[in-house]
């Protein structure tokens, strides 16, 4: 078949009827002369194409374009399902701009979204090698013809336009007049839609990241809803693979997108068994939400999902995990961030007192641990100011600030480790572990608590250096968890008695026994396997090493496994 015939100039340059006539005929015969027919008009076709595209897109809107070329559907759909016209050059490419400027990116009336239906059918076809396959008997002659199998044809096919639409959208990037950024608008959106089907085509992977880097100068979203959902979706069950400036792109421009990401990344740590926390953390960190949220309104959003989340399961331990890890891996990738100047940190925290973020915020790897009594010490009485200033009258603002500190939880749990392992003054560190037990004061709960800790406290610190311990003689600080009704009383005696057994000199011998005991009596085997994977992940990364210790951990997290 010889498709390298001369032009017939004599065909007029825009006459829309000599083409649907065309069109037509050629959808009508399937001979050979028809075919030789077709090849000879496709470079004037394209020429046509390529002048009727110039004009549409000039026009406002679908509704001018097809006030001026009624038939303009009949002709492009015609033309789209032609395989020696779409194979021919870049008349593939103009067909598409040409049904982009007829794509209605707001529909007002159930006409204009039926013809959009229309649109992204042809669209999805015309990248779609499913359909062409269909007609591959019409096609293998003319795919043969230019050395190619069918496979390598399309695949090339798609790797052009991809290429040819990445350039198309680069070059408009900047475009500085306003009606050419409207007309980008509507075309990048309808780009989008049409993507939706093949999100998953690996060659699509550079179209889909230019797509979401897109802006285009425009205030509104110029990216299809359907296109952002569907990208997310793909993303999140790992059907594609994307540079994480544009995941983070997608994010920023699409609410939806990241609270779906949040809530997912919620269930995939709820739906594993938590071994350790270094499995926590790589669940977190490869959803790159805490990459992400080096951007504060990233941050700042998927902080209020994890707070609702908190809120909605009553406090759970689970919860409360996934926000400690988040938190300090999101400090890491803010620390590390060197790409770009920083945010202050009050863009993270914008409303929480400045010097209580700041003292958070330091890890405790950054001091000596010969400093971090006085660096928890100076945590609590910051702290303390803050909740009993008379400004902090509502539950939403005591709630505030119980959560910035429970985001911080690291400093908790070194604060509750420090009373027993180091020469401390007690009562600002238990202040500070009884308000998180028990940020509410009221009837005096958290004072109770303060004093109920107190007892402990004096207990356990009396058999500190005791060698040989029995479960007897921890017999009163056991009825204090085992007797005590209110929740956070017992939580917080736990979180001491646990630690007691783990860093005491005689706490190794009785601490499956005494652990046993009271986790068959209570409800607290949760809670206790938490408080060990929490402290084993905390000594691998201190660098602390304590045999024993690590030893004892291991047997215990063996054992409640069983129970949580």
């Amino acid at each position: 078949m010889d498709c390298g015939m001369a032009q017939d100039t004599t065909v007029p340059k825009l006459n829309f009827e000599y083409w649907l006539d065309k069109a037509v005929e050629w959808g009508q015969a399937t001979t050979l002369e028809s075919q030789k027919d077709v090849c000879l008009h496709l470079p004037q076709l394209q020429e046509f194409l390529h002048q009727l595209y110039e004009t549409i897109k000039h026009l406002q809107g679908p509704t001018a374009a097809i006030q001026q070329f009624p038939l303009i559907g009949q002709l492009l759909g015609r033309l789209c399902w032609n395989p020696f016209v779409i194979g021919y050059d870049e008349s593939q490419k103009t067909l598409m701009w040409c049904l982009c400027c007829l794509y209605s990116s707001e529909p007002q009336n159930a006409v204009e979204l039926k013809a959009n239906s229309w649109i992204r059918s042809l669209l999805c076809h015309l990248l779609s090698s499913s359909k062409w396959e269909s007609n591959e008997a019409e096609t293998s002659t003319f795919i043969s013809a230019l050395g190619y199998t069918s496979a390598d044809y399309y695949c090339h096919l798609v790797k052009n336009m991809v290429v040819s639409l990445v350039t198309e959208l680069r070059e408009n990037q900047f475009n500085g007049l306003s009606i050419q950024e409207n007309i980008s608008a509507s075309r990048v959106n309808a780009i989008s839609i049409f993507c939706v089907p093949l999100i998953t085509l690996p060659d699509l992977t550079p179209l889909l990241e230019t797509l979401l880097l897109y802006h285009g100068g425009s205030s509104k979203e110029v990216l299809s809803s359907e296109f952002l959902e569907a990208v997310n979706e793909a993303f999140l069950k790992k059907k594609i693979s994307l540079p994480e400036s544009a995941v983070f792109s997608l994010w920023l421009r699409h609410l939806p997108s990241l609270e779906k990401a949040t809530l997912h990344l919620l269930d995939q740590v709820f739906s594993i068994q938590l071994n350790s926390l270094e499995e926590v953390a790589c669940v977190i960190k490869d959803s790159l939400l805490p990459q992400a949220a080096s951007h504060p309104a990233i941050f700042r959003i998927v902080n209020e999902i994890f707070k609702n989340a908190l809120m909605e399961t009553d406090g759970t331990s689970e919860v409360m995990t996934i926000i400690k890890v988040f938190t300090q891996l999101f400090l890491l990738a803010y620390q590390n961030e060197n790409k770009q100047p920083k945010f202050p940190l009050k863009a993270y925290f914008p409303y929480h007192h400045q010097p209580l973020v700041r003292s958070l915020v330091r890890r405790p790897f950054e001091l000596s641990t010969a400093y971090w009594s006085q660096h928890v010490k100076h945590i609590s009485d910051m702290l303390k100011a803050l909740v009993e200033d008379t400004n902090v009258s509502s539950l939403t603002d005591l709630f505030e600030i119980w959560f910035l500190v429970a985001c911080f939880g690291e400093w908790l749990d070194i604060a509750a480790e420090q009373l027993l392992k180091a020469a401390v003054e007690p009562d600002p560190v238990l202040w500070l572990l009884a308000f998180y037990y028990c940020p509410k004061n009221e009837n005096q709960q958290r004072t109770q608590t303060m004093v109920e800790a107190q007892a402990v406290y004096n207990h356990l610190m009396m058999l500190f250096s005791c060698a040989d311990l029995s479960l007897k003689d921890l017999e009163a600080a056991v009825r204090r968890v085992t007797g005590i009704e209110q929740c956070c009383n017992q939580r917080l005696t736990m979180h001491l008695l646990t630690n007691f057994l783990l860093f005491s000199s005689g706490g190794h011998k009785i601490a499956q026994e005494c652990i046993y005991h009271i986790t068959e009596i209570t409800d607290t085997s949760k809670e206790v396997y938490n408080l060990l994977i929490h402290t084993a992940y905390r000594l691998n990364h201190s660098g602390e090493e304590n045999q024993r210790t690590v030893k004892l951990m291991n047997e215990l997290l063996q054992k409640l496994k069983l129970k949580v």
